[in-house]
């Protein structure tokens, strides 16, 4: 990188924090991650705490999986029809709900699982809404050629959360869940606060006449059945999220295979997160450049080769390795697919495009973990995540043939939505 790029890159990280309805986003990106991040830690320790189950911890997937799965293409053709930052604002102050109600049944001691999957169902709606109004309002925020260094800097935002969340959250569950549960619910009101205070205007570009919402909520699955690029990123990293989903596993691993206790389990947790931030810091100040594609295919192989390390290890310090590796790899396939879907797809079109990418990624994290706790049951935990790690080297293979024109992917910073 000669010197003219890089006061270029380092004036656009300057227009970038300054500004202001970026920042607030930044904040609210942050301090949504913590929040999620520390409530995961704390129900699914509690649920296992209660009934020991590795099944059950598949279950706290699976509750969030259909509500998001059924709310995902509804929620982003609101995006497209409705003001989006006002979507993320009720959104956030329903996961505060959320978090007060897991708080009343710490306090009340509550020791049977079915009402923590009742209220996991109403956070997955939430996030059925917010998910496609927040990745397709970014856009709105920056000028496109800041857009590839907004996505990094949202992404380093929201993994540096990862990172302290899960720590925090289980550091915290030390004094009692129902202290976990309570920081939680501070976190989400702010973040309600603070979107509402977002002056960028929030959109409802509405779609065109006489169009039938049918063919509304379909309209993002046909645009991108008809991009190959945006569709084989989507899918790879599907597969490769549902395949190597061992973090629900991770509770398993903390108490019966690595002994650490909950605060080791935060530590688990945060440690995908800490390979991923400091990839997102370093996509920052250095972009990806050319030959994108083979790079995205590159990293989730090895995201593959690191999920089998962790599922074989006894060692905490050698676990904690092969998991920022995991999270480093993964971050150049988010920073991949999130520039190529924004970039790709006109302003119109986003929240509908952004909800479909929501259904593959974001709900395969929630039926990677069912799927986790699935073959762990039958298997064990150990072969379960070793299996899924092999699947992810698999389906990289077969993508590589089946999508050449991803595997073709030069420079994202000029992707365009012809």
């Amino acid at each position: 990188m000669n010197a003219s790029s890089g006061s270029e890159l380092e004036t656009n990280q300057i227009a970038l924090l300054n500004r202001r309805d970026f920042r607030l986003y930044l904040f609210a990106i942050f301090f949504a991650s913590l929040g999620s991040a520390a409530q995961s830690v704390a129900v699914s320790w509690q649920i296992y705490d209660i009934t020991r189950s590795a099944i059950a911890l598949g279950y706290v997937g699976l509750a969030q999986f259909f509500p998001m799965v059924a709310l995902a293409l509804p929620g982003g053709d609101l995006a497209d029809r409705y003001n989006r930052r006002t979507i993320l604002a009720l959104g956030y102050a329903v996961q505060a709900a959320c978090a007060c109600m897991f708080l009343a049944l710490a306090i009340i001691h509550y020791r049977e699982p079915l009402p923590f999957y009742f209220v996991l169902a109403m956070f997955g709606t939430a996030r059925a809404l917010v998910q496609p109004a927040a990745q397709s309002f970014l856009p709105r925020l920056v000028d496109q050629d800041q857009f590839p260094q907004a996505v990094a800097l949202s992404s380093s935002a929201r993994q540096i959360a990862t990172i302290a969340g899960p720590a925090l959250g289980g550091f915290i569950y030390i004094l009692g869940a129902s202290a976990a549960y309570a920081m939680c619910l501070f976190l989400f009101a702010m973040i309600a606060i603070a979107v509402a205070f977002i002056r960028t205007p929030g959109g409802q570009t509405g779609p065109p006449p006489r169009v039938s919402s049918f063919q509304r909520l379909t309209a993002g699955i046909l645009y991108i059945r008809t991009r190959p690029v945006i569709l084989g990123a989507i899918s790879l990293d599907l597969f490769a999220v549902l395949l190597g989903g061992a973090t629900a596993l991770l509770p398993i691993y903390a108490r019966d295979i690595l002994h650490v206790g909950p605060a080791g389990l935060g530590l688990l947790r945060s440690a995908p997160a800490v390979g991923a931030a400091a990839i997102g810091l370093m996509l920052v100040h250095i972009p990806l450049g050319r030959r994108a594609g083979i790079k995205m295919f590159i990293c989730v192989a090895i995201f593959g080769v690191a999920t089998i390390a962790f599922g074989l290890s006894t060692i905490f310090i050698a676990s904690l390795g092969a998991l920022v590796i995991l999270g480093a790899a993964d971050m150049v396939s988010v920073y991949v697919r999130q520039t190529l879907v924004q970039l790709a797809t006109p302003d119109a079109m986003r929240g509908r495009v952004s909800a479909v990418n929501f259904v593959f990624i974001g709900t395969s994290n929630e039926l990677g973990e069912f799927e986790s706790g699935l073959t762990a049951a039958w298997f064990g935990t150990v072969p379960a995540v070793v299996i899924g790690g092999v699947g992810t080297l698999a389906v990289v293979g077969i993508w590589m043939f089946l999508f050449p024109s991803l595997r073709r992917v030069d420079n994202l910073a000029l992707m365009t939505p012809d």
